[in-house]
């Protein structure tokens, strides 16, 4: 993707407009992870039942998948649906499973214009039988694709992900002493992605919520006070500026500046 391709989607004169010109695409983030919070406060803010904030927030997916294929991504990972979620209202979880299928079937054509993947990480084979089929579709519909790939987290819990790796890794017999950080990645359910290069939590709320918990250890974190059924194109650009304007440096030091006329 380039600017200019990206100039096209965006109408001429449109605020976003001067946002995309000013993003350094080549200097991209390989892989974005998106916290998806705030539809609760949303509705409240509107005297709306909180599953209207959960409505809302479809919008947003919708137009930051578009954005971020468009921009050129290679992964964007939007955290769905927690483990811990379970703990709330049978119909507060009911209504996020039919928003979820209604998402997939009323989307699945954008995917495929727009050479999208489609990927599930989670404990998938927890969910009912009908949220497995409905993702399982999409994800064949669209495995040929060569564009972005796009993560939903789903049932997801980093702690849950690590302890399925440990697993997975002990089933695969291998042996302690040939464990090593690179190895166990491949056990994780993103294995073969670039891990997050940047992290954005919407609603101002600083916690990472267990996710992703081995692949952000270098990740940048944006947070934005806008509550996620408000987010669109424009946030998703404030949040790849911001994390162009970062000097990242993985642990190590910044060289100290050399000083003129040293010998």
């Amino acid at each position: 993707m380039s600017r200019e391709q990206l100039l096209e989607w965006i109408p001429a004169g449109h605020p976003d407009e001067a946002l995309a010109r000013q993003v350094d695409f080549e200097r991209l983030p390989a892989h974005i992870a998106v916290i998806m919070d705030g539809n609760g406060r949303w509705a409240a803010k509107r005297h709306l039942p909180r599953v209207e904030g959960h409505r809302a927030g479809i919008d947003a997916v919708r137009d930051t998948v578009e954005t971020a294929a468009r921009l050129g991504l290679g992964v964007l990972t939007l955290y769905a649906f927690s483990v811990e979620n379970w703990k709330r209202p049978a119909s507060e979880v009911g209504v996020l499973m039919r928003l979820l299928k209604r998402y997939l079937r009323s989307e699945l054509n954008t995917l495929l214009a727009n050479d999208i993947r489609f990927q599930v990480i989670g404990r998938i084979e927890e969910l009912s039988p009908d949220i497995q089929d409905e993702l399982g579709a999409a994800r064949e519909r669209t495995a040929d694709n060569k564009g972005m790939l796009f993560n939903i987290a789903l049932n997801y819990g980093g702690r849950a992900e690590i302890v399925d790796a440990a697993k997975r890794a002990i089933a695969s017999g291998i042996r302690p002493e040939q464990l090593d950080e690179e190895r166990f990645a491949g056990f994780l359910y993103t294995a073969g992605q670039p891990d997050p290069d940047l992290l954005i939590r919407t609603s101002g709320e600083l916690r990472v919520s267990n996710y992703l918990l081995w692949q952000i250890a270098y990740a940048e974190i944006y947070v934005t006070e806008t509550l996620w059924p408000d987010f669109r194109r424009q946030h998703l650009l404030e949040g790849v500026l911001a994390y162009q304007k970062r000097e990242r440096r993985y642990g190590g030091i910044t060289p100290a500046p050399a000083v003129i006329g040293a010998q």
